[in-house]
């Protein structure tokens, strides 16, 4: 993928997930909506410039044949890139919640386990999408 493509799906996976976290996490959390967005905004944004460094580094490392990768793959995949970001996430939470420790953590578990069904289910679309638009279209294919 090209830069600008990366930054596409970054945009579009982080938007996406905006409009479901942010709700359901008020409801959740019974935190107010505006404190729950700055946090999501912020996750965001260190999530899409994780996900950038995580993804480039992964598809240098596995390949850049994404239509390729199985399911193993794909979960190897998104663990690695959730363990990474739980590292960045739960001072922030802590921070901006006022939570504790375990709270905070608990949390991001949580939000590790959504991201981790939504990370495959998103990915296993936008590639097959991608291919059926870019890559089996391409001439020199």
């Amino acid at each position: 993928m090209s830069v600008k493509e990366r930054i596409f799906h970054s945009v579009l996976f982080e938007g996406l997930a905006l409009l479901i976290v942010v709700p359901s996490s008020v409801v959740l959390m019974t935190a107010e909506t505006v404190t729950m967005t700055w946090l999501a905004v912020a996750m965001s944004l260190s999530a899409m410039v994780w996900n950038y460094i995580y993804n480039l580094g992964f598809d240098t490392f596995f390949g850049h044949q994404r239509i390729k990768r199985g399911l193993v793959m794909r979960i190897f995949h998104s663990l690695g890139f959730e363990v990474g970001l739980l590292i960045a996430t739960v001072p922030l939470i802590m921070w901006m919640l006022d939570l504790a420790f375990w709270p905070s953590l608990v949390f991001a578990v949580g939000l590790v386990f959504f991201f981790l069904i939504y990370a495959i289910i998103f990915n296993y679309g936008y590639d097959h999408i991608r291919f059926r638009l870019v890559e089996k279209g391409s001439p020199s294919k």
